[in-house]
C-alpha cells in the first residue's frame, strides 16, 4: 500500500504545471463544458453556408452539376425558372418534384438565408415562429434564426480578432515599459494617459459618418484604445520578473534583450494574459452589440445581434424579435464567463504555484 502511494505521488510530481492547470480546469464542470460547447458551435458556424442558406448545395440540371453555395449567383433563367434575378431553389425543388423531373437539387438542412426578405416569394413580415421559420421573421421578412446564427459567428470572430490584436500590442508595449523602465517607461506612460483620454464613442461616430464602417475598420477603431488595459498588466508582470535571478543569469550569458523578454520573461508572465482572455472576449462581443444597436456598427444587411435587438425593441409586441437576440447574447456571454471563471480558478497561484 505505501509503495502504490509513493508511485502516485511521484506521478503527480512529474506532471508539468500546465498539465496540472488543465486537469484543474476540467474539474470545473460548467466552465469546461461551456468551453467544449462554445468551441463546437463556433467551429460549426464556419460551415453555415452549407447548413443555413437559401442556395442549393448541389443542382443537377439536364445532366450538368452546379454548386450554387460555392459558385454563388445563378439566374433563374439558367434553370428555366420564370423569376427575376437569382434562382429560387426552394420553389424550384417543389416544381421539379411535382413534374417528376429528372432534375434534382439538394438544399441545406435549414433552407433560408439571413439576407432574403419579402422580395422572395413566400416570405412574410412578422411571421410568427413555426416549423418553417423556427424563430419567425423580422420587419423585412428575413429569417430570425438564420440571422441569429450568422451573427454569432461575426460576434465571436470580432471579439477574437480584437482581443488578439490588443494582446499583441499590449504585450510588446507593456513588456518593453516594464523591462526597460526609466525614461522609456515614463515617456510611454504619458502617451498612454493622453491616448486613453480620447472620447471613443465620438471618434466612432465621426469616422462612421465619413467612412462606411466595416468589420476590420471597427476593429481598427477599437484597437486605438483597447490595448491600454493589457499594457498595464504586462508592465507590472515584466517589472516583477526582470528582478529575478534567471533574468540576470540570461543576461550574463550574453542573451539579447529581445530573447530575455520573449523567451524567458514572457512565458513566466502568461497568467494574466490567459485569465483575462475570456473576459476580454465578453468585452469585445458587448462592444460590437452596442455599436450595432446605436447604428454605428456593421453596415446593413449584415446579421448582427445589436441590429436585431434594435428592430425588436421598435416592435416590442413581436416577442420573438426581442427574445431571440437577447437569449443568444445572454447564453453566449454566460458561457464565456463560466470559462473565464474556470480558467481563473485553474491558474490560481494558491492552488498550483511554481514553488510547489
Amino acid at each position: 500500500m505505501p509503495k502504490s502511494r509513493d508511485m502516485s505521488d511521484k506521478q503527480e510530481i512529474s506532471l508539468s504545471i500546465l498539465k496540472k492547470r488543465w486537469l484543474k480546469f476540467q474539474t470545473m464542470k460548467r466552465g469546461y463544458y461551456s468551453f467544449i460547447l462554445l468551441l463546437i458551435l463556433y467551429s460549426l458556424s464556419w460551415f453555415l453556408p452549407l447548413l443555413i442558406n437559401n442556395r442549393a448545395i448541389v443542382v443537377s440540371y439536364e445532366g450538368d452539376l452546379y454548386f450554387p453555395v460555392l459558385s454563388g449567383y445563378h439566374a433563374g433563367a439558367e434553370f428555366n425558372q420564370d423569376v427575376p434575378g437569382e434562382a429560387q431553389y426552394r420553389s424550384l425543388k417543389e416544381t421539379w418534384k411535382l413534374k417528376e423531373s429528372d432534375n434534382w437539387l439538394i438544399l441545406p438542412p435549414y433552407p433560408y438565408s439571413p439576407f432574403e426578405d419579402i422580395t422572395v416569394e413566400g416570405n412574410k413580415m412578422y411571421d410568427t415562429p413555426s416549423n418553417v421559420h423556427w424563430l419567425g421573421t423580422d420587419n423585412t421578412g428575413r429569417d430570425v434564426f438564420a440571422r441569429l446564427c450568422y451573427a454569432f459567428n461575426i460576434s465571436i470572430s470580432f471579439a477574437l480578432v480584437l482581443t488578439i490584436i490588443n494582446y499583441i500590442i499590449g504585450v510588446i508595449v507593456g513588456g518593453s515599459m516594464g523591462y526597460f523602465g526609466g525614461k522609456f517607461d515614463l515617456f510611454f506612460q504619458r502617451i498612454i494617459e493622453i491616448w486613453s483620454s480620447l472620447p471613443m464613442l465620438f471618434v466612432i461616430i465621426i469616422i462612421s459618418s465619413i467612412i462606411r464602417p466595416s468589420f476590420f475598420l471597427l476593429i481598427f477603431i477599437y484597437t486605438i484604445v483597447n490595448w491600454i488595459g493589457m499594457t498595464y498588466l504586462m508592465r507590472a508582470e515584466f517589472y516583477r520578473e526582470k528582478s529575478k535571478d534567471y533574468v540576470a543569469a540570461a543576461l550574463s550569458m550574453g542573451q539579447t534583450n529581445f530573447k530575455v523578454m520573449f523567451k524567458h520573461i514572457l512565458p513566466n508572465s502568461l497568467v494574466p494574459i490567459i485569465t483575462y482572455f475570456p473576459f476580454a472576449i465578453v468585452g469585445g462581443i458587448s462592444a460590437l452589440v452596442g455599436l450595432d444597436y446605436l447604428g454605428f456598427g456593421m453596415p446593413p444587411p449584415t446579421p448582427s445581434w445589436g441590429q436585431m435587438l434594435d428592430v425588436g425593441l421598435q416592435n416590442i409586441n413581436k416577442w420573438w424579435m426581442v427574445f431571440a437576440p437577447v437569449s443568444a447574447q445572454f447564453i453566449t456571454l454566460i458561457m464565456v464567463v463560466f470559462i473565464g471563471e474556470a480558467v481563473r480558478e485553474a491558474f490560481d497561484p494558491k492552488v498550483y504555484s511554481r514553488l510547489r
